[in-house]
């Protein structure tokens, strides 16, 4: 049986996934073997040597210490593409409000309240200094091209937008998805001297942190609007507020506010909504929670942000899983843990994420045992798991 602690409120049609009987879930579980959560940090928290997985219901997991994890061999997991339609909808539609002048006009609106009959001529005669442009015709530039990005430029593209997309690490599964339509664009720099409309759809690491700032933003084609809807700190706040104070942006729309940008003419700061549906909170714990199963049950690993993704078809009744370091030698190793022991691998998959590996074997005799206790002494490994 396995224990599930859960640090947040998840839906339920993620909870139900965890059949009775075989879990156990609960918000206080203090020996869990997987972890599902959704905003709450754990940082601070402690991390029990029961711990096998954490499952983000998110895209993003800069609540978890990925690090840490992965030194204790503990597998992170987020949930890419169960959100990206909630998201897209609102992009699509900060570009609309962005251009409309939607909210400065709304807030206006409020303020003829008490005008009695006159509302009505008032609104007629000031609504032209609320004029703004429409999509279309207009280039769009898209940073990042995962479930998010490729679905707002095919939306765009769709309202008659020229769309161009930047992504050096784009996978085979979102170039599928893409449209023919979108140009490729071969740098930033492309992306900044052409487009009308940037927005931005890229995990915050060392290299995207600070991705619009003083020098970028000089690049920039004048009167651009911005939009952010994956991470503050994907922007240097003090260089944006520069560049719209300057006229080089026309507006910034970010779903991710700080106090800096707050009452900055020009900015939309949207309460981090993007993902804030039922239909998309139903889509990241139903994917969380299967991540979990399948990774508990089977030693299948797929979607994790610090190990690689591992699948392989049962061809045995005792599957062992190893989670060893990078290094030359480490197959060898393993595989000789089993030799001479009347233990035969039936099947067996290796693969690495940058500093670490997995690696799955499945195998038969009757010798087991005594082939994880050599397992667990070779140096580089750090978990060794036994499913049967």
């Amino acid at each position: 049986m396995f224990k599930i602690k859960t640090m947040n409120k998840i839906s339920p049609i993620g909870m139900s996934q965890f059949k009775p009987g075989a879990y156990i879930c609960s918000d206080d579980e203090a020996a869990p073997d997987g972890v599902l959560v959704r905003s709450a940090s754990l940082h601070e928290t402690e991390l029990p040597k029961s711990l096998k997985a954490i499952a983000r219901a998110g895209a993003g997991t800069n609540n978890i210490p990925t690090d840490k994890c992965s030194e204790n061999g503990i597998v992170v997991f987020n949930t890419p593409g169960a959100n990206a339609n909630a998201v897209k909808e609102l992009v699509i539609g900060a570009f609309i409000f962005s251009c409309r002048n939607v909210v400065e006009a709304s807030n206006w609106v409020q303020t003829l309240k008490g005008k009695g009959d006159e509302v009505a001529k008032l609104v007629e005669k000031g609504k032209s200094q609320f004029v703004g442009p429409e999509l279309a015709g207009k280039t769009l530039g898209v940073i990042g091209l995962g479930a998010i990005g490729v679905m707002v430029a095919n939306t765009a593209k769709s309202l008659g937008m020229e769309v161009y997309g930047y992504d050096p690490y784009i996978s085979v599964e979102a170039a599928w998805g893409i449209s023919r339509s979108i140009h490729h664009a071969a740098s930033l720099k492309e992306i900044y001297e052409k487009s009308d409309f940037i927005s931005i759809h890229v995990p915050l690491n060392s290299e995207t942190k600070g991705t619009f700032n003083a020098q970028s933003i000089a690049a920039i084609k004048s009167g651009v609007r911005i939009f952010n809807f994956a991470r503050g700190e994907l922007a240097v706040a003090a260089d944006i507020k520069a560049g719209l104070e300057s006229g080089k942006i026309s507006s910034y729309t970010v779903d991710f506010p700080c106090d800096e940008l707050l009452g900055v003419k020009g900015v939309i700061p949207v309460p981090h909504l993007g993902a804030s549906t039922p239909e998309s909170e139903d889509n990241c714990a139903y994917m969380a929670a299967n991540e979990l199963i399948a990774f508990l049950e089977e030693g299948t690993i797929k979607n994790s942000v610090n190990f690689p993704n591992v699948d392989l078809p049962a061809s045995s009744e005792t599957r062992i899983t190893v989670i060893h370091k990078n290094i030359p030698n480490m197959v060898t190793q393993i595989a000789a843990a089993f030799g001479g022991d009347n233990i035969n691998i039936e099947n067996m998959v290796d693969k690495s994420k940058k500093d670490y590996a997995y690696t799955i074997l499945d195998v038969s005799g009757d010798a087991v045992d005594k082939a994880v206790e050599s397992l667990k002494a070779i140096d580089g490994v750090i978990r060794v798991r036994v499913i049967r």
